[in-house]
């Protein structure tokens, strides 16, 4: 088990007069139990691919130095076992990916995946997406962004916690580079029919559903989405 990560956490917000926030989070925490194979993998990789929660606290955070060089960025918001990660960044070799998770057997399984792939441009890091985005992304620095079947908080009560709104919308809007790609895929219609209403109304971005990437591998996620008759929904978004 990790010893040196706490658990994914919220950076604290405040009101204007000093009070915390209560936040509405778009994930959920789950289990931290790692199977042998997960362990092993944490075990030799970790210390060089996963960024340390509390790195992001110290002052003069340097994202490029964590990856020991410049390079265009993407960023995956949710990579769960990694296997679109794996596959996607080892055939991009000139990008620095970084892959926001902060369920923690999957950043595991993940590293023991990017070491079969040779991905050794990934970095992992388990904080909030949406503050990190805010806080320790430039504007205009995205080269991409990638969101693979976000969690679609089905229950209408926790509609609020879907990550595609448009506060974020804009936020993202804001941090992609000109000319900048956000891609997107759910398994949800009814999430991708809100998506498409939110990132067609931000004025900085275009774009709508597209054919399936071609680049993105068919994950054990979207299998189970198939085998259930689930329409698997690609969308893609620049930034005029």
């Amino acid at each position: 088990m990790p010893d040196a990560l706490p658990p994914a956490r919220p950076h604290r917000r405040l009101t204007e007069d000093g009070r915390r926030m209560r936040e509405v989070l778009t994930y959920s925490r789950r289990g931290s139990r790692f199977t042998p194979s997960q362990q092993e993998s944490w075990d030799a990789y970790h210390r060089d691919w996963v960024i340390p929660e509390s790195a992001v606290d110290e002052p003069g955070f340097d994202l490029a130095a964590l990856f020991g060089r410049d390079a265009p960025l993407i960023i995956e918001i949710g990579s769960g076992i990694g296997e679109a990660t794996a596959s996607l960044a080892a055939a991009r070799p000139e990008y620095n990916v970084l892959a926001l998770e902060v369920w923690m057997p999957g950043v595991a399984h993940t590293l023991g995946l990017l070491a079969e792939a040779g991905a050794d441009n990934v970095r992992m890091l388990g904080v909030d997406a949406v503050w990190f985005l805010e806080n320790l992304v430039e504007p205009g620095s995205l080269a991409e962004l990638w969101t693979f079947f976000p969690d679609p908080w089905p229950k209408k009560k926790h509609h609020k916690r879907r990550l595609v709104g448009p506060e974020f919308a804009a936020l993202v809007a804001t941090r992609l580079k000109p000319g900048g790609t956000w891609r997107l895929a759910t398994d949800w219609g009814e999430y991708a029919e809100q998506m498409i209403a939110v990132l067609d109304a931000e004025p900085a971005l275009e774009g709508g559903r597209v054919e399936r990437w071609v680049d993105r591998p068919v994950t054990k996620f979207e299998r189970k989405g198939v085998a259930v008759d689930r329409d698997i929904i690609d969308l893609a978004y620049r930034t005029r």
